[in-house]
């Protein structure tokens, strides 16, 4: 069955579809059948209603585009289509519709060969947590207006053909500790210096071309768990930044950083991993390094 069909088919409660046990494909329910208790479509209990919408990896034929049929459905909460390479198009303006589902936190379009701007109107859907947008051909910059969706946690755009910087609208977002996922785009310009005072939950700036006082990410009272400003062209001297203790994951490669330390003594903690090569980190002896729970790599031993 093709995706248009199934939308439509699952915006009707209670007499949608089933899938067949013996292949992957989607037949018209047998008489007197709920069609709740497909792998890909998840209703109420109560009401029937489809709750959550999943279609991945091509198990249902796509057609071209998103059909404007998924504004229809009433009760949704999760909306997901991954790796669809038969869709293409821009998001419809149609979902503009679902703005008043109070319960709709999640939406997913992940590889489904999007095209155009990110559209300004989906931040009517104000009670988005998860906007996932990534793996896509989108373009242009990212639209301030996007992020002044006041509960959004988590924005993935990586890996399409965005340009321009990151808004200085994120910080309105701050006390949700957002996850932010830009990386593998074609953003440049300097990153907003009012970032310092901000505070995300994870920040992956990656393999795109920013520049400028990376520094603005760190701080002792942040709660950052993972930075990943790899591929830039930040500059900053690292030796006067002030890392919060929240940190798990922390990639700096290929950048223009520069740290002038005169001395360093990390012994006596509890780290654990492989001692970054190259730059002053080899240029310190055993002694900077030794006693840590499972740190290894010279001037240490290697890592098995």
């Amino acid at each position: 069955m093709e995706l248009s069909n199934l939308v439509h088919a699952s915006a009707i409660p209670s007499t949608t579809l089933h899938k067949s046990s013996n292949n992957n494909n989607v037949e018209p329910p047998p008489p007197n059948t709920d069609c709740c208790n497909g792998s890909s479509i998840y209703c109420d209990l109560t009401t029937h209603r489809i709750v959550s919408l999943f279609i991945t990896d091509g198990g249902f034929a796509p057609t071209a585009p998103i059909p404007t049929a998924i504004s229809n459905l009433a009760a949704l909460e999760d909306l997901a289509l991954q790796n669809l390479t038969g869709l293409s198009g821009s998001i419809p303006p149609a979902i503009v519709n679902l703005k008043d589902l109070k319960d709709l936190k999640f939406i997913t379009f992940t590889a489904i060969n999007l095209a155009g701007t990110i559209p300004s109107y989906l931040s009517l859907l104000k009670n988005l947590t998860y906007l996932n947008l990534s793996s896509n051909k989108l373009t242009g910059s990212i639209p301030s207006s996007v992020l002044r969706i006041p509960k959004l946690q988590y924005l993935g755009l990586d890996g399409n053909q965005l340009t321009g910087t990151i808004p200085e609208s994120l910080k309105l977002l701050d006390g949700n500790l957002p996850y932010l996922v830009p990386s593998d785009n074609q953003l440049s310009s300097e990153v907003p210096a009012s970032f310092r005072g901000f505070n995300f939950g994870y920040m992956n700036l990656a393999r795109n071309m920013l520049r400028g006082d990376g520094s603005v990410f760190f701080g002792a009272n942040k709660t950052t768990e993972k930075i990943n400003l790899s591929g830039n062209a930040f500059e900053f001297d690292l030796s006067r930044v002030e890392l919060q203790e929240s940190l798990t994951g922390l990639d700096l490669s290929h950048n223009r950083i520069s740290a002038e330390l005169e001395s360093l003594d990390l012994s006596y903690n509890a780290l654990c991993g492989k001692i970054p090569a190259g730059g002053q980190m080899q240029s310190f002896g055993y002694e900077s390094y030794f006693h840590n729970r499972c740190l290894c790599g010279a001037p240490l031993e290697s890592c098995k």
